[in-house]
């Protein structure tokens, strides 16, 4: 069985941004058929960093299929975005990467996915490693935790 393959960490920063990476990484690996089962553009984190950073989805999408490097891509992001300061970009960062559910329906679907990624791994809930972060939430799916 072929491993599957998965977007970059949210935790890799490019340009001192959280998720733009594996932002890229899931335009470049959905154009291919890789993924499709990832949330994509128009909601959670990909929305988050589009409306952060100021820059049209769709056109974004186009210019990493275009091809380019991952800092030739940042310099597209500076130039057709907003220019937030980098103190800006740091909170901004470390909220993302420090967001949890924040409500009983969110808590809900934080347990949800948190079973998931247990009956994946054959295990119980309570056999994971202890995470409070979307993040690390996704993290554990993919592997990393």
């Amino acid at each position: 069985m072929a491993r599957k393959i998965f977007s970059r960490s949210h935790k890799v920063l490019l340009g001192g941004i959280a998720h733009l990476g594996r932002f890229i990484d899931k335009i470049r690996l959905r154009s291919q058929g890789q993924i499709q089962d990832y949330n994509y553009i128009t909601v959670g984190f990909d929305q988050y960093l589009v409306d952060f950073l100021g820059i049209d989805a769709k056109a974004f999408e186009q210019r990493v299929l275009a091809g380019g490097t991952d800092e030739e891509l940042l310099v597209w992001v500076k130039a057709n975005g907003r220019k937030p300061a980098d103190q800006e970009i740091t909170q901004w960062s470390q909220g993302l990467l420090a967001s949890g559910p924040n409500d009983e329906a969110a808590h809900q679907r934080f347990q949800g996915r948190l079973q998931d990624v247990a009956t994946k791994r054959g295990v119980a809930v309570g056999a994971l490693p202890s995470v409070a972060t979307w993040v690390d939430v996704i993290e554990l799916d993919e592997e990393r935790l």
